[in-house]
């Protein structure tokens, strides 16, 4: 997917101000490929708006985004998602009336710019339908593929809209609080979803179930008021009593 030449995102300086509010400030980051890395913190941190500057959704105040080398500071969220980089969002969007297979399928067609007359094909494009298989295959819906999205429990509608945007084939992947709403007995699914994604892909989860977090993570960052307190493996993030105080040992919220 990826050439020995491709170093992934960096960022650097990243801030971003609303009038006299600073919620980012002077942020560096970097996501090679293969990279698992997870952003923690409390509400209000910026973690949100980080991801949101990264993928385009809002422009930066100051600092800059590279990818592969290339300065993407300035595009918009389109440009960057034919880049390569590509956010799921808190509230699955979905489209609940379509089977699972049906939506797998959109975001496969739009990729390969073929017309949404054959969005409810059952055999159209061979090359489409083999790949929405692929998918189906990867995160383990093939019992639930022809099932419309809103039968689905809510996990396994989160497995779905992985799917939707791994079929934008990324090459960095942000999972925006991929356990958000899904019961503590179907956590598991997203975890083995994210255990089974491709490894060079340069993958940042922002979540704040921290079992999750250690299991899927070899890298954590910690945001507090938009700036980065500490980066660290797992087992420093554990240790580090800054973090015990401000976020692990207290309320998630």
């Amino acid at each position: 997917m990826q050439g020995p030449e491709s170093k992934g995102l960096e960022v650097r300086g990243l801030s971003k101000h609303f009038g006299g509010l600073t919620v980012s400030e002077n942020i560096d980051l970097d996501l090679p490929p293969g990279a698992r890395k997870a952003l923690i913190g409390p509400n209000g941190a910026g973690k949100s708006t980080f991801a949101n500057l990264v993928t385009g959704i809002l422009p930066p105040s100051s600092g800059t985004i590279r990818f592969d080398g290339e300065d993407i500071s300035a595009l918009n969220e389109p440009a960057r998602v034919r880049r390569g980089i590509a956010k799921t969002f808190q509230i699955t969007t979905l489209f609940p009336s379509l089977s699972v297979r049906e939506n797998i399928r959109m975001p496969v067609i739009e990729r390969k710019r073929l017309g949404y007359s054959m969005l409810r094909a059952a055999n159209g494009d061979a090359g489409t339908e083999a790949e929405v298989q692929t998918l189906i295959d990867q995160f383990e819906l093939g019992p639930l593929a022809e099932r419309p999205v809103d039968s689905l429990a809510y996990g396994q509608q989160r497995l779905v809209e992985m799917a939707l945007t791994l079929a934008l084939k990324p090459r960095v992947l942000i999972l925006d609080e991929p356990a958000a709403g899904v019961p503590s007995s179907e956590t598991h699914l997203i975890v083995e979803a994210i255990e089974r994604l491709p490894k060079d892909l340069a993958v940042l989860v922002i979540e704040h179930d921290m079992d999750l977090v250690f299991r899927v993570a070899n890298s954590i960052i910690v945001l507090v008021a938009g700036q980065i307190l500490t980066e660290g493996t797992p087992q420093q993030i554990a240790g580090d009593a800054r973090v015990r105080e401000l976020y692990l040992g207290g309320a998630h919220g």
